[in-house]
């Protein structure tokens, strides 16, 4: 009981830590990189569907993103997609067969604010995982009260998910950090 309980947090805190690496992959740095792009969605066939399925992208210079689309009638669906997404302030021109999408260079003044995007969703990860500790616990104090679990074993499944989450809020840490470092790079 002690290693699925321990196993049960440790995937809720797992589950954290994925979301916060997408979120963190749509975050602009100075260099073109297809994440960029992974929100946008192209209404296909009366369906929303993700950018990644309906076309190819690569990323053949440090600052362009190429799509080509699967079909051709997709090219203005796409450009007004990738427009609408406000937060990227991308602007794609297409040839007729493919769509090019030039990233502009960052502003000292937008690295800024995406430094504190990255923190902020830092924050939202390190909720996530705490919240995951919480529930955990809770359900070992549960546990002892009821007779389940002998208050060593509970101790001591309080002391195996406080090494877990110290160990993933220094992985968003790091992780942070990492982002920040990229996102300053000029």
């Amino acid at each position: 009981m002690e290693e699925d309980i321990v196993q049960e947090v440790n995937q809720h805190m797992d589950k954290a830590m994925e979301a916060f690496s997408r979120d963190l992959a749509s975050i602009r740095t100075g260099r073109a990189s297809t994440n960029m792009l992974s929100g946008v969605r192209v209404e296909y066939y009366g369906t929303s569907t993700p950018l990644n399925q309906v076309s190819s992208l690569s990323v053949p210079e440090p600052r362009l993103i190429v799509i080509k689309p699967y079909e051709q009638q997709l090219i203005p669906l796409i450009e007004k997609a990738i427009r609408a997404e406000a937060s990227l302030g991308l602007n794609p021109s297409n040839d007729g067969t493919i769509i090019r999408v030039p990233i502009p260079e960052l502003t000292g003044e937008r690295r800024r604010e995406y430094t504190k995007i990255a923190r902020h969703r830092a924050e939202e990860a390190r909720v996530a995982v705490r919240h995951a500790r919480r529930e955990g616990l809770d359900f070992v104090d549960a546990s002892v009260e009821e007779d389940e679990l002998t208050e060593d074993e509970g101790r001591h499944i309080h002391e195996l998910i406080q090494k877990l989450t110290d160990k993933h809020i220094a992985e968003i840490d790091e992780i942070v950090k990492h982002k920040e470092k990229e996102i300053m790079e000029v």
